[in-house]
């Protein structure tokens, strides 16, 4: 009878690096996709969204879209109450 570990010893010992280096990597995607997909919607670019949705870039093209494409948000200024006068 095996143990809980028994079934895993016939992957080689890089096989289970490679598991663990690709679930990282699809981490290290979802992350920036979801980041990149946010903005994209907020910002109504449906070209970006749609490309952001479909290319699997590895995380690649969220970033160029979040650094270099997404349009930078201006804070919107509050506007100040004038005191009334009183006379």
């Amino acid at each position: 009878m095996t143990g809980y570990w028994g079934e895993l010893s016939i992957l080689p010992f890089w096989g289970l690096w490679f598991i663990l280096f690709l679930a990282a990597l699809i981490i290290w995607d979802l992350v920036w996709r979801g980041i990149a997909l946010w903005k994209a919607a907020r910002n109504n670019d449906n070209i970006w969204f749609i490309f952001l949705l479909i290319i699997n870039s590895v995380g690649i093209l969220p970033i160029i879209y979040i650094f270099f494409f997404s349009k930078k948000r201006a804070k919107q200024a509050v506007p100040v109450k004038k005191a009334k006068r009183r006379r």
